[in-house]
């Protein structure tokens, strides 16, 4: 390779035997180049990248053998004694080879601010002896033909063709596809993005180190991913089998400032999209706005600007002292096409590295000044700072400088191993590797260390080390393997080896892709959007026949392998496959049942059939006296209508809700109904078969389905039940009283009881109330039985449901009975006045239900109709019970009586209720309305003229009249107990019980 051309020649001759072999991407230009130079005896040809050096350097040596090409980048030399092709980075082109062919590729590269005057002085200096070619884009043209006025210009069309695809959201991106980005931290995020809605993506980066570049762009190229993530790096002459490239922003930081991407820029990295003969599209993504048409049509057409200037630098650089250097690059070029190179890293690094005055006493000859700029030349791939990359260079610099001439071993050492580290995250391992990768460089520089051979081969282990663990980091987060293995597998429509557990588990290719619950596949829930999918296509062949088979299993089980829980869900073999849901009446829900597209059609109507089967023989069997019920054909009239309602109520009927019904059967429809298990009780009519835990259990269920969403609840908010065994339990307010009839319970005061003990207490109070004494003295009473209508809560009635206190007499104000405490006998026998307590002094309505027929015992108020007045009755007991003994004056004992409420006078209830409505006086007492005549004239009455009537009781109003007859009324002495009218009426009794026993 000569370099005797100079710069400032304007001949033909510049020109002479250059090809220019110009055009968009993807027209086979390098491969051209590729074929060209294996066909001379030697030659060179110069990449942009170190990456694009290496994936030349392996199909040149797949062509010639390995022992006929050379490697030469920056950070990696390869030279085998007897090459004949020579792979190289532009920056590391040979200048002393006399080759017969030459070649720099992306020769557009010229015009880039931070290498282009590298490619400039290429364009200008490298030159073959036979054919020297220059590859690059079109917009070259015009600086080409300027420049080198004798070159010879070819153009290339695009093999295949470009077209706008618009916008696409990420998911929604092709396969194939190449999202791009413009850092690092939006690149790792999309990929984030794309491995869990897609299963994975290479990540590709210019900072990576050429292995790891390598490695995540075989991962795709082998199809273990469909996307790859990268930055405007894939547009510098990477060959991927790219089917869409989809721009995620169009703005990037080149090194100064944030700017918009030339048409130029977006053309080169969209035409990677589209591989030899395939078409390819580009478009948008993200955040990014829809592209303009204008520049749209310039993409599709490849009609980009013409490149204005490119970037030069003086080749002939005087090293004779340090200022000589700095003037000569400042040299300005004297072409209108050519402009000086800006400020880039190595001038950056001499002007920082030369303001420290002991650095520009060593430079002071013009071996020490090359050596300083050779040194500043050193890649800056740690990108600190510039002042911390000047500090590498100053340090490197005296070392080689000083006595000894070289790098201390020791020193290089200690810098080597601290990146021998292969711990730590992305961002770590990429850091220790732009560190690695500035020793390599270094150890590339002979008469710096040592043994340089052998820093060079510790080095490059350690990068290598390095770069494997940052790949596996990035396949690890951006990677889902599993996936890709599915998803590669089901593109090449290879056959898959997939089974089922016996629980249930699905493996295709031993990889867990879900579960089959029922007739139910679940994906794996580790992995989202395409992974799901992916396992579905891959468990599918499995599928149909597994399904099939558990299909031809559930028809043929036996009702006892079907089971319905507490939430309505029909289980078989430990899994739900169906569940129950509101239907047209409370005893026909309707089946919904838990099944995946993957189950055919005939096989879902199968499953159907079998579960309607088994639900009517379950019900039937559980409720078998309600469904022969609401099946019944034999019934007439009331009695017809009255099982439907049973039916509507789900067995249980409050009988003060139908009281005009019951008391219009007659004796036959009575038994009819009775035929079915119906059972008359005191408050409901019911079916005492229905009240076992079971039973009832499924009522509750049912209810909930068909009625709990009009009270506030669902299957799975139900409370539970009461436990077995319970005879009560404390009503909460928040549970709907309809919750407790379906449960077989009846809401009383506090409590719900169980409907059958309910019935049971009430035919144990009735047996008191009843009961009255004979002279027979071996006929014992009831315990708590008082023998005048009464009775006390005794441990007997309150054991029957399960609670005492104020809890059971909540029970028994529901069912309409009052309390009366009356003191015990004194000493002498007498009985104290009877004290009703005040929350039963008013007169309370008999429940309906005491007012029902009596085929079965009458309900307790009824059987109490007659029953004695609250004073002869307190006469009756204060002479049967016997003496309390002796009670203290200051704390008298009082006996409680429970009693059947009165029944409600129907003419005062006409009333209004007139003595509720009546005022009360300071004292709390009813104030009696004023007779008419004392309303009129505002005086008192005398005696009112009536049968029977005794005085009238002075009133105790404000009238003044009313004053005056109450103070000339004269005060009445206490009568005497032996005189008083209950004494009379004890001696008649006692007279009267002595003269029977004479009559008999």
């Amino acid at each position: 390779m000569t370099s005797s051309l100079s710069t400032q020649s304007t001949s033909l001759a510049k020109g002479r035997g250059v090809t220019a072999v110009l055009g968009p991407t993807n027209t086979g230009k390098t491969h051209l180049a590729i074929e060209r130079m294996l066909a001379h005896e030697v030659g060179v040809i110069g990449l942009p990248l170190r990456l694009l050096a290496r994936e030349v350097y392996d199909k040149v040596v797949a062509r010639a053998g390995a022992e006929q090409v050379a490697l030469i980048t920056g950070e990696e030399k390869i030279k085998p004694p007897g090459a004949r092709f020579y792979v190289c980075t532009v920056e590391a082109m040979p200048r002393e080879l006399e080759a017969d062919f030459v070649a720099v590729d992306e020769i557009q590269l010229a015009a880039d601010g931070e290498r282009g005057h590298v490619f400039t002085n290429r364009m200008f200096h490298a030159r073959g002896l036979s054919e020297t070619l220059l590859l690059g884009s079109a917009t070259m043209r015009d600086a080409i033909r300027e420049l080198l006025p004798g070159a010879n210009l070819v153009s290339r069309p695009r093999l295949s063709k470009l077209s706008y695809a618009g916008d696409k959201k990420i998911t929604r991106l092709p396969r194939r596809s190449a999202i791009v980005a413009f850092s690092a931290n939006d690149v790792y995020a999309i990929a984030e993005l794309v491995r869990r809605q897609r299963g994975g993506a290479a990540v590709v980066l210019g900072a990576l180190s050429p292995r790891t570049r390598n490695a995540q762009v075989a991962l795709y190229q082998n199809g273990d991913v469909d996307f790859l993530v990268a930055t405007d790096a894939i547009g510098m002459g990477l060959n991927l089998d790219l089917d869409h490239v989809a721009f995620a922003g169009l703005r990037k930081f080149d090194g100064h400032s944030h700017r918009n991407l030339t048409p130029s820029e977006v053309g080169q990295i969209a035409g990677r999209a589209g591989r030899h003969m395939n078409d390819g599209t580009f478009g948008v993504t993200g955040k990014v706005e829809p592209l303009e048409s204008e520049l749209v049509e310039r993409l599709e057409d490849h009609a980009f600007d013409q490149v204005g200037v490119l970037q030069w630098r003086s080749r002939s650089l005087d090293m004779a002292s340090l200022e000589a250097l700095k003037e000569s690059l400042r040299e300005a070029p004297n072409h209108p096409r050519l402009t000086r190179s800006r400020m880039v890293d190595d001038v950056i690094a001499l002007e920082n590295v030369t303001q420290e005055a002991d650095i520009c006493a060593m430079a002071a000859a013009p071996a020490a000044v090359g050596l300083l700029w050779e040194m500043c030349q050193i890649p800056d791939y740690r990108k600190v700072s510039p002042n911390s990359h000047a500090d590498l260079v100053a340090t490197l610099y005296r070392f080689v400088m000083s006595d000894e001439g070289k790098i201390p071993e020791d020193w290089f050492a200690n810098q080597v191993a601290q990146s021998d580290r292969t711990d730590g995250d992305i961002d770590t391992l990429s850091n220790r590797l732009a560190q690695i990768r500035t020793w390599t460089f270094v150890s590339h520089r002979p008469q710096w260390l040592h043994d340089p051979e052998h820093w060079q081969r510790r080095t490059r282990a350690i990068e290598d080390t390095l770069s494997d663990a940052l790949h596996e980091r990035l396949a690890q987060r951006f990677v889902d393997r599993r996936t890709s293995v599915l998803m590669r597998r089901l593109r090449d429509k290879e056959e898959m080896m997939a089974e089922i557990s016996d629980d249930g588990q699905i493996l295709v290719e031993n990889h867990y892709v879900g579960r089959l619950d029922g007739f139910c596949f679940t994906p794996d829930a580790s992995s989202d959007g395409i992974d799901g999918k992916a396992a579905r296509h891959a468990a599918v062949q499995v599928l149909g026949t597994e399904l099939a088979n558990r299909t031809a299993a559930l028809v043929a089980a036996p009702d006892e392998t079907i089971a319905l829980d507490p939430h309505g869900r029909i289980v078989w073999q430990g899994s739900g496959i169906a569940r129950l849901e509101r239907g047209e009446t409370a005893l026909k829900p309707r089946i919904h049942l838990f099944v995946d597209e993957h189950l055919s059609p005939p096989d879902r109507e199968r499953i159907a059939a079998r579960l309607d089967a088994w639900l009517a023989a379950h019900l039937d069997a559980k409720l078998k006296p309600l469904i022969a019920l609401s099946e019944a054909q034999d019934l007439t009239g009331l009695a017809r209508g009255l099982a439907f309602r049973l039916t509507e109520t789900l067995g249980v009927l409050r009988r003060d809700t139908a009281a005009e019904e019951i008391r219009s059967l007659d004796q036959a429809d009575r038994g009819q109904l009775r035929k079915y298990g119906v059972r008359f009780g005191a408050f409901n009519l019911y079916f005492p078969a229905l009240l076992k835990p079971a039973a009832a259990e499924l009522l509750l269920l049912l209810w909930a389905l068909h009625d709990g969403d009009a009270h506030g609840l669902n299957v799975d908010g139900l409370p539970e039940r009461p436990q077995q065994g319970l005879t009560s339990v404390a009503a909460d307010k928040a549970i709907p009283e309809p919750y407790w009839r379906a449960a077989g319970f009846h809401v009383a005061g506090s409590r719900a009881v169980r409907i059958d003990m309910l019935e049971r207490l009430s035919d144990l109070i009735r047996a008191r109330i009843t009961w009255r004494p004979t002279e027979n003295a071996e006929d014992a009473p009831p315990t708590g039985a008082t023998g005048d209508g009464g009775f006390r809560a005794v441990p007997d009635l309150m054991s029957m449901v399960g609670c005492s206190g104020e809890e059971f007499a909540s029970i028994l104000r529901s069912l309409g009975f009052r309390l009366e405490r009356r003191k015990r006998e004194t000493a002498n026998g007498t009985a104290e006045p009877v004290e009703t307590a005040k929350a039963e002094t008013a007169e309370t309505e008999t429940p309906k239900t005491g007012t029902a027929e009596t085929e079965t015992p009458e309900p307790v108020l009824a059987a109490t109709a007659e029953s004695p007045s609250p004073e002869s009755a307190s006469e009756e007991a204060a002479s049967t019970e016997p003496a309390a003994g002796p009670a203290k004056a200051a704390e008298p004992e009082f006996d409680e009586i429970w009693r059947p409420g009165k029944r409600k006078d129907p003419h005062r209830a006409r009333q209004g209720g007139r003595a509720s409505k009546e005022r009360k006086d300071g004292a709390g007492h009813a104030k009696r309305p004023p007779h008419q005549s004392e309303a009129k004239s505002g005086k008192p009455q005398g005696k009112r003229k009536g049968k029977g009537r005794g005085p009238a009781k002075p009133h105790h109003g404000k009238g003044k009249g009313q004053g005056q007859r109450q103070d000339h009324r004269p005060k009445r002495e206490p009568m005497k107990p032996e005189h008083s009218p209950f004494a009379a009426l004890k001696d008649l009794r006692d007279s009267l019980t002595r003269e029977r026993p004479e009559q008999s």
